[in-house]
């Protein structure tokens, strides 16, 4: 693609918090590669108001504010694709602060990485009160983690070496087959966040399609970002909900891409009857968290099932 815009920056925002978005947008203005390299895409995804009536953007003069008015992260995120300039496309979440230098380093490290798709970094959490300790072993929920050393493959072995959604950067060659496959799937596209549904399949999704265009994905711990997490987020209600929601369309991806079914031990009576006898042994917090992901599967297999017979 011919351009001199080597970036674009896609926002995907409903209903965003202001004081969050300033600062990612204050973030983005610190950044050290030349505003003329980048470009600035604001997707309002049907946002109660319309975001371009109060978010100023002309401090970047190659800033758009684009209405989408398809509910969900998913549609929002491939008009996006669908607007974008440049050959390489970077998503910075509403509540993502990135570092100064992460724009030029993501250049860097496509250059020096030419085989790689999708790339992700470091995600570290800014939380409104400090995170209590029953709430640590669930932040890797909401997308954070400390990557110490560069992991990249062409295969993904217990997510290592897989970006996640927030700040993810991708080639356009990768994001404009991902919109030409999902874009007519009405499964795929509702694989993510809809509003307040917390479903996280997208994500995971784009980034598998570096592999289907024949690229590899990594982590990089010089990619680094600030995680806006608001107490709500960190409610023992939203995080059963996350991995309720979550792990259903985990699922579902894992049907749509590989066929796998996963297994229903609800169907054998021993199985069944192990799985009580663990719930037994569990504090009350694993307990929940172990129904939760059981749900999960629950509701993956009735999805699947509905997929299978309309598909036949």
């Amino acid at each position: 693609m011919t351009s001199s815009v080597l970036i674009s920056v896609i926002i995907c925002t409903y209903n965003p918090r202001p004081d969050y978005l300033i600062r990612v947008l204050q973030a983005l203005d610190s950044q050290t590669l030349s505003k003329e390299l980048w470009e600035l895409l604001l997707i309002d995804n049907a946002s109660s108001r319309i975001l371009s009536d109060e978010i100023d953007l002309r401090w970047h003069l190659n800033s758009r504010h684009i209405r989408e008015e398809q509910l969900g992260l998913t549609p929002a995120r491939l008009r996006g694709i669908e607007e974008a300039k440049s050959d390489i496309l970077v998503f910075v979440d509403d509540d993502n602060v990135i570092d100064a230098n992460y724009l030029e380093e993501c250049l860097n490290i496509f250059t020096k990485y030419p085989y790689l798709g999708a790339i992700g970094g470091s995600i570290t959490a800014e939380t409104e009160k400090p995170i209590e300790e029953w709430q640590k072993p669930f932040l890797s929920f909401l997308a954070i983690r400390t990557v110490s050393k560069p992991i990249w493959g062409n295969t993904s072995v217990n997510d290592q070496n897989l970006p996640y959604g927030a700040g993810m950067c991708i080639r356009r060659e990768v994001a404009i087959y991902y919109k030409e496959v999902v874009k007519n799937d009405p499964v795929r596209i509702l694989l993510d966040r809809r509003g307040t549904f917390l479903s996280s399949g997208g994500d995971t999704d784009l980034a598998f399609t570096s592999y289907d265009c024949n690229y590899g994905t990594g982590i990089f711990p010089s990619l680094k970002l600030l995680h806006l997490i608001p107490n709500k987020r960190l409610s023992l209600e939203y995080l059963l909900r996350l991995r309720r929601e979550g792990g259903t369309s985990g699922y579902i991806l894992d049907y749509i891409r590989n066929g796998r079914i996963p297994n229903n031990p609800n169907k054998n009576l021993i199985l069944a009857f192990i799985e009580q006898i663990r719930l037994l042994k569990l504090t009350p917090l694993e307990r929940k968290m172990r129904l939760a992901s059981n749900l999960a599967l629950k509701l993956a297999l009735q999805e699947i099932k509905n997929i299978a017979t309309t598909t036949k």
